[in-house]
């Protein structure tokens, strides 16, 4: 470890969250509890919004660690916040001893050139949106979050040009996959903040092999082993699978989860390092306890990691320069979470591995949740702070038990468009027939919400961390893996995947209270479409345009995904009586193509890392939809005459 003795005062953030007239939130972790002092101007004339000494009316702070606070800071001015205005923005940290430091003092790459202060504008008129998903730091390409700051910094002072809002709809970590540099740099962070210990039982059917975080980081399997820790279990398996002694089965069902963070340090300290540079700067990767026998890959995963990290001053300063929403997907959590109803009762029934989900879960609550829709979240908050301020065994598993069964991750935005962003992983319509199929992405109950939250609004974008119309030839897959007994082999984790879930769907789109212009915003599938959808026999002008982004450190493998496409335009043309068995069959499907000058003219799919820049016009009429790729090259999705 690098001998360093000062902590940086800010060691995530600030990240702008949620803003609208009434309030402005940030969320920024610090490395001592410190007082905060808050002033926002208007950029134009100087006039003070806002300043003030915050107060626990204005400041929901978590201690993660000796070292480690979480502040939520949430800003409501006397009258209102001032919309399509460029306003400033600065914080004054003071300690114990006297010491003030401001917040350019502390980041000094904060701010954009010729600009003294952060800036943001609250817009409730949506005119261009940002979006994306699955960014996993060790996928040997750039980072297409470092578009977004390119494309605030292009925009300047033009309120115009600058995006409303960010969306990240999924997989802003990969909590089952993580390289092993990065679970180095983890353990040191952990050290460094002194972040909180716990211990565990492992009641699964596989020997107990650590108890606690302190026997986990000194295990030989810490690193690319853990699948040698994580919990088995032997429930579901078939008569003839008990009598033969059959494997038992890991409950992680991942295909890389050599890395699986299990503790809610481990998560913690990986969102501080996904997000930030600062403690990046107190790491040694050099110095690890890797043995021999994965060097080789971990030297390879360290020149990715390494590229990862010098894009995060430039991923800093955009979070902090745009309201930022977020939904999680199964990565942040794990691979094929909730995916069936096998997969929950085996999960959830096993002490060990309830609670690495509901670390998991923990840390997506603290650090993308939370920041959403603050007004969600007092009761929950003040429980947390009471089990982390005097952390316990019983404590900890209290916590886990409330989390899994919070049911209030959905929210919404009152802007025009309204934004409805859906919770498509803990509310699931599970089979009732068979343990091993598909759930529902939402159930009944959900989706009945949902319908009600869409009845007379003029229009609506919806964020879905799956897309709801997929390609056809990809769920057929899934269905057929699926009808075999294995849908854990496909992710056969789709919208059409289950009867009930897609037909109650596809009624709600073919109602007639349904908004008449309708967007949907998803990722998850690692290449990226456009979809126009309208309905066929029925007279209604209702048209739905689905924009799938994803990723934005990931992609699809090139050559499977080209068979799989070319494949897909002969098996499902237009006249194909295929499409006669598919769950869409009233609703026609127009494609958007690329336009990138390699492709050809039957190319529908783009593979590639890149951030979604959607556009909308003054009467929502035309939709332009983009993707900015990690070279910063705009690949337009043209509408077909």
């Amino acid at each position: 470890m690098k001998n360093v003795t000062v902590l940086p005062a800010i060691v995530a953030g600030p990240i702008l969250r949620h803003c609208d007239t009434k309030q402005v939130n940030f969320w920024l972790v610090t490395s001592q509890d410190y007082a905060i002092n808050c002033c926002i101007n208007r950029l134009d004339n100087g006039d003070s919004i806002l300043s003030r000494r915050l107060t626990s009316d204005d400041l929901q702070q978590i201690r993660i660690g000796t070292h480690a606070f979480i502040n939520l800071i949430t800003l409501s001015p006397d009258d209102i916040f001032p919309e399509n205005t460029l306003l400033t923005y600065d914080f004054t940290l003071s300690c114990s001893i006297g010491h003030s430091k401001t917040l350019v003092g502390v980041i000094p790459d904060l701010v954009y050139d010729n600009q003294q202060l952060p800036t943001f504008i609250i817009k409730s008129k949506i005119n261009k949106i940002l979006h994306g998903s699955c960014r996993k730091p060790h996928f040997d390409g750039e980072d297409a979050l470092i578009q977004v700051d390119d494309t605030i910094c292009q925009s300047g002072l033009s309120i115009e040009e600058r995006p409303a809002l960010l969306m990240m709809s999924g997989d802003q970590i990969y909590a089952d996959d993580v390289a092993g540099p990065m679970l180095v740099a983890i353990h040191q962070v952990i050290e460094q903040l002194g972040l909180y210990k716990e211990s565990w039982h492992d009641d699964s059917d596989n020997q107990q092999l650590t108890s606690s975080s302190e026997t986990l980081f000194n295990s030989q399997h810490c690193y690319y082993q853990r699948a040698n820790i994580l919990p088995h279990h032997t429930a579901n398996r078939s008569v003839l699978d008990q009598i033969l002694g059959a494997r038992k089965t890991p409950i992680f069902t991942a295909v890389n989860v050599k890395n699986h963070l299990i503790t809610l340090s481990e998560v913690m300290a990986m969102y501080l390092l996904v997000w930030s540079p600062a403690l990046w700067a107190i790491t040694d990767l050099k110095r690890n306890k890797v043995s021999e026998k994965f060097q080789t890959q971990y030297q390879q995963e360290l020149l990715v990691i390494n590229n990862f990290v010098k894009g995060l001053p430039a991923v800093r300063r955009a979070l902090a320069h745009i309201p930022t929403y977020m939904i999680f997907d199964d990565h942040d959590v794990t691979d094929d979470w909730n995916l069936t109803r096998g997969w929950e009762e085996a999960a959830y029934s096993h002490s060990f591995s309830k609670q690495i989900i509901g670390n998991a879960l923990i840390g997506y609550y603290l650090c993308q949740g939370w920041g959403n829709a603050p007004e969600k979240f007092p009761d929950l908050i003040r429980e947390t702070q009471t089990v982390l301020s005097s952390p316990g065994d019983l404590n900890h598993s209290e916590l886990i038990d409330k989390i899994l069964k919070w049911d209030e991750w959905h929210y919404s935005l009152n802007t025009s468009p309204k934004i409805l962003v859906l919770d498509t992983r803990t509310q699931r319509w599970r089979s009732e027939s068979n343990a091993g199929k598909p759930s529902g992405l939402m159930d009944w109950e959900s989706l009945s919400a949902l319908q009600q939250a869409l009845i007379n609004e003029p229009n609506i974008i919806m964020v879905s961390a799956a897309p709801i119309y997929g390609v056809k030839l990809i769920e057929t897959i899934q269905r057929i893996f699926t009808f075999w007994g294995k849908p854990l082999a496909v992710d056969a984790e789709n919208w059409m995947a289950h009867s009930g879930t897609a037909n109650v769907m596809l009624n709600i789109f073919r109602h007639n209270k349904t908004p008449p212009n309708f967007i949907i915003l998803s990722g998850d599938v690692h290449y990226s479409f456009v979809y126009e959808v309208t309905h066929r026999f029925r007279r209604s002008s209702s048209k739905i345009l689905q924009v799938t982004c994803s990723g934005l450190k990931n992609e699809f493998p090139a050559t499977l995904l080209h068979t799989l496409e070319r494949l897909n335009k002969y098996l499902y043309a237009t006249y194909s009586p295929l499409n006669w068995f598919t769950k869409r069959r009233r609703m026609k499907v127009r494609v958007r193509r690329p336009n990138y000058t390699d492709s050809a003219n039957d190319v529908t799919l783009f593979n590639g890392s890149g951030i979604g820049l959607l556009t909308l016009s003054e009467d929502n009429q035309i939709i332009i939809t983009e993707i900015i790729t990690t070279k910063g090259k705009v690949v337009r999705f043209e509408q077909l005459l």
